[in-house]
């Protein structure tokens, strides 16, 4: 790698445009600080907020773009002041590379919430330098957004964990909602939706699948275990599961109505926003009122909770069910996920892909 003052120059799949096409792009990382770490991508999950950054659907992207914020790597070089990683361990980086360190959330250890934190890609470093994603070769991260992959976890299983394992754990967790017994709905079955109910059953919920339609009844039921199916289109259904849920995790990433859903709450019950929709929701208030349910919101989870969440896979003996692609099938694979043509998670195997040295600058 050279001085920790030099810098690298490295090669990512990046957008130019809303199209959200992938192509090769060189970029400069910065150079490596005290506590920085850099790694060489080994794999990188594909996420639905992926299709929406490169698309521009929030609004706010910034070409050219590398996405990618489900990484694990190997840790090749270390800054002075890093303590906790060494060249040649396997290490994860997620959805934030950065946070200000001094406001409440960061302060209680949940920096996902600090208002300045800093995005794996499609924002600034504090340098002043684009942060640029996963779907490269190599990346310069803080030490205290990398976290370290259990012995006895595939890399590549280890990716999908970083978002979406995480954020499925990181609610259930906050929310005291880990208790064996408790009953529990999923809403949607995509790469979040699958990873929920395979958490929530670890942790002995009696879990029922909600989706548009009974294409998946049989792998929610017999691939991921799930006890119950439930046809939100279904009205005769949904009428009798009225009332018998004690938290819903809504991962549907597109405008839905959320009225239905809500009548499947018990008193008290919650329903869980995690997918990134652009446009507003709505409900009338008798839905929340007449319950004292919630509609509540998450985000992924913390950094001690994404380390929570990786050996709480080991321990249960879970993983992610993906389909790994090189590179050069990005865009295939991207186009296929907005079709919801994946069970259940893309991932890129960014090392063994031929990732050319000559690749455009601009």
């Amino acid at each position: 790698m050279g001085s920790l003052a030099s810098e690298k120059t490295v090669t990512g799949w990046a957008a130019r445009d809303p199209s959200g096409h992938l192509s090769p792009y060189n970029y400069t990382l910065r150079k490596t600080g005290p506590e920085d770490v850099v790694l060489k991508v080994l794999y990188c999950g594909i996420c639905h907020t992926d299709i929406h950054q490169a698309k521009n659907h929030l609004g706010a992207s910034k070409y050219p773009m590398v996405p990618g914020h489900e990484v694990v790597g190997e840790v090749v070089e270390v800054g002075p002041e890093v303590t906790k990683y060494r060249a040649g361990d396997v290490v994860g980086v997620g959805v934030i590379v950065g946070c200000c360190r001094e406001c409440h959330p960061c302060k209680a250890n949940v920096e996902q919430y600090c208002n300045k934190k800093i995005w794996s890609y499609n924002d600034v470093y504090t340098d002043g330098r684009p942060t640029q994603g996963g779907f490269a070769s190599s990346m310069v991260v803080d030490q205290k957004f990398v976290v370290k992959i259990p012995a006895g976890l595939a890399p590549e299983q280890a990716a999908p964990l970083l978002c979406a394992g995480l954020t499925v754990y990181s609610p259930l967790k906050h929310f005291g909602l880990m208790s064996p017994g408790l009953r529990g709905g999923v809403l949607g079955l995509g790469g979040v939706g699958h990873m929920g109910v395979k958490v929530a059953k670890s942790m002995g919920h009696h879990v029922t699948v909600i989706s548009s339609s009974g294409k998946k009844r049989a792998e929610a039921m017999d691939d991921l275990g799930a006890d119950a199916y439930l046809v939100s289109s279904d009205a005769a259904e949904m009428a009798a599961a009225a009332d018998s849920l004690d938290y819903i995790i809504d991962t549907v990433p597109v405008h839905h109505p959320l009225e239905p859903y809500l009548a499947l709450l018990k008193l008290d019950g919650k329903l869980i926003l995690m997918g990134v929709i652009n446009q507003p929701l709505s409900f009338i208030s008798p839905m929340v009122m007449l319950g004292r349910k919630s509609i509540t919101g998450s985000f992924i989870g913390s950094m001690a909770e994404t380390e929570e969440v990786l050996q709480f896979c080991v321990d249960k003996g879970l993983t992610s069910q993906i389909e790994v692609v090189k590179m050069d099938y990005v865009n295939q694979a991207l186009e296929r996920l907005e079709r919801n043509d994946v069970r259940y998670r893309f991932v890129v195997d960014v090392a063994g892909s031929n990732i050319p040295d000559d690749s455009p600058s601009a």
